[in-house]
């Protein structure tokens, strides 16, 4: 069957790939679009530490159950549009062990640690697989990056009565202006382009900040008297938004991290203490799943307007050459086309 494959970085080609083998407890699914994001891009210019070459990329799918083994249930059954959870776990390292399988210390993403989507069908467990007779198949390929920043709320316990600083407006980010926005939070988003902002706006933040011309410490300060945001999101991975985010958050506030810095950063680590701050990583999602596909079918926000663009799975190295993120179709819709999601310059991935 027909793969797109990193051969090196750069270097995108068609290739053929086995045929999956589908287990008792697997579903087959045919892929109709594969979304590529921060990660997959990093892997394509050989910026990603946990990518080796040759790599099939891709892990944002929506896609068909055309087969399944005699052992998975009947809520999942051939025909069904589904969305996929990309992560593995061990069920024995210590996070397992308490239940958060979304860091699992041996994870392997399809796509990162692992051979992933972009190919024309995949074989994977049935609890993996989550489905929807509503959205289309386009839609349920943006589920899991809302869901990355959907857990990150989750991470920080945002409720009604937070105000909610969100660094970066791209795909991550704006899953957790949506999530916190659908808590009752009061929401404010920092960028520099105005465009993301504006549909930030879209997606429920009360207030937009372009750091390019606004100093997003002046500006949430003056909201909150003050005193400070109750919450911090970083969803860029630069140090000085790493920095701005503590420094943002009044005492005893909550900072969380989603972004990967690509260099180190040096923090004045006295603000921790002396504002006793809770400051989480947040890594992929967990239980987010079910909730972010209710959002869509609910239509809660105007989120088919993250596709900005369409390739045809022959063509996906056009769609890494380009700079952005993309997806492609291997099958399914006439012209075979894809879609693609604007998030420059949004370092915080899936891994």
């Amino acid at each position: 069957m027909r793969a797109i494959t990193l051969v090196s970085p750069g270097v995108v080609v068609a290739t053929e790939a086995p045929e999956p083998t589908l287990g008792p407890e697997d579903v087959l699914v045919e892929m109709h679009f594969v979304g590529l994001c921060g990660s997959d891009l990093a892997a394509y210019r050989g910026l990603s530490p946990m990518v080796s070459y040759p790599r099939i990329p891709g892990h944002e799918v929506g896609g068909v159950i055309v087969d399944r083994g005699q052992r998975v249930p009947d809520r999942l059954r051939v025909g069904d549009h589904v969305m996929l959870s990309p992560y593995s776990h061990c069920g024995l390292c210590p996070a397992c062990r308490i239940g958060r399988t979304n860091c699992c210390e041996f994870n392997q993403t399809l796509g990162v640690q692992r051979d992933g989507a972009l190919t024309e069908r995949i074989a994977i467990h049935y609890t993996k697989a989550f489905a929807s007779g509503k959205l289309s198949l386009a839609e349920l390929a943006l589920v899991e990056p809302i869901s990355v920043g959907y857990h990150a709320t989750n991470r920080a316990r945002v409720s009604e009565v937070d105000t909610v600083l969100v660094l970066g407006a791209g795909t991550i980010g704006l899953g957790a202006i949506v999530a916190a926005s659908r808590k009752g939070a009061r929401v404010v988003a920092v960028d520099i382009d105005d465009a993301k902002l504006e549909q930030a706006r879209r997606f429920g933040a009360a207030l937009v900040v372009n750091s390019a011309r606004e100093d997003p410490l002046t500006v949430t300060r003056e909201l909150t008297a003050g005193e400070g945001v109750s919450v911090a999101i970083e969803a860029i991975g630069l140090p000085q938004t790493y920095r701005l985010a503590v420094s943002a958050v009044c005492y005893a506030g909550r900072v969380a991290y989603i972004g990967y810095a690509k260099h180190e950063v040096a923090f004045d680590t006295a603000e921790f203490v002396r504002k006793e701050l809770d400051i989480v990583g947040s890594r992929n999602a967990l239980h987010e799943f079910p909730a972010v596909i209710g959002m869509f079918e609910r239509g809660e926000r105007p989120f088919s307007e993250m596709v900005s663009a369409v390739y045809p799975f022959a063509e996906a190295g056009a769609a890494f050459a380009a700079g952005r993120t993309h997806c492609a179709q291997p099958r399914g819709a006439p012209g075979r086309g894809g879609l693609s999601r604007r998030k420059p310059r949004d370092n915080a991935a899936t891994d």
